[in-house]
């Protein structure tokens, strides 16, 4: 069984994606701001405690405990997502920051902490959008989302050439319309084909299996796009 961390795990796909992880006896570190959601399940298989990935003092205690506590990584999911739905015009440099601080630079940070402690048949997968991928449709008011979810596209190709000799294999999975809070958000009263725990099980399945195909690539997951 694996070692998983997945971030953004208070609602929608990183909640279901950690209680499907450990139903099937994986161990999964659970990061969100909010840890009460599951912290609910009380699942023995889940530790959680407040992490904001954007906090330098939250990444020490990330650290102190994947030291004391596991050593090593098999899996991480790279999840938590901001949304902002704002014209441009309307946006301010400091929101335009927040939303790349956690889409983008928080994604990085994580990432550059946990590779050491993976092995190189290990496998980071970070969730995309639709949105992110070059020539796909585009909506107004998401400048700040959809261009944060390119970069990391991008960062994944980056990454998979950088440590292609030694591993661990990175991927990134650009998502179409999910039910979830995220989604009703940006488009409200939208009712996606797809829901937060199909998508879940989707995104597990390749996690645990999926760097023995790919490396370095996008993948589409998407069958409707708002």
């Amino acid at each position: 069984m694996s070692n998983v961390i997945i971030t953004g795990c208070s609602r929608g796909i990183g909640y279901e994606l950690a209680r499907l992880f450990a139903q099937n006896g994986h161990k999964v570190l659970a990061l969100s701001r909010n840890d009460k959601p599951i912290k609910q399940l009380k699942n023995k298989n889940i530790s959680a405690f407040p992490f904001d990935i954007r906090s330098d003092k939250d990444f020490e205690k990330l650290e102190e405990f994947l030291n004391g506590d596991w050593g090593t990584v098999d899996i991480l999911v790279n999840n938590a997502g901001q949304l902002l739905n704002k014209p441009f015009l309307q946006t301010s440099r400091i929101e335009f920051e927040e939303i790349y601080k956690v889409n983008v630079f928080g994604v990085a940070e994580l990432t550059r902490l946990i590779i050491p402690k993976m092995s190189p048949g290990g496998h980071v997968v970070t969730i995309s959008s639709m949105g992110g991928v070059q020539g796909s449709m585009k909506f107004p008011g998401l400048s700040a989302y959809s261009s944060s979810k390119g970069a990391v596209i991008t960062l994944t190709e980056l990454w998979a050439e950088e440590f292609k000799e030694t591993g661990p294999s990175f991927n990134v999975l650009a998502l179409g319309a999910v039910q979830t809070e995220m989604l009703e958000e940006a488009f409200p009263g939208y009712k996606a084909p797809v829901s937060a725990a199909d998508m879940a099980a989707y995104i597990m399945d390749f996690a645990i299996k999926g760097q023995g195909y790919f490396n370095g690539k996008l993948l589409q997951v998407s069958i409707s796009t708002p």
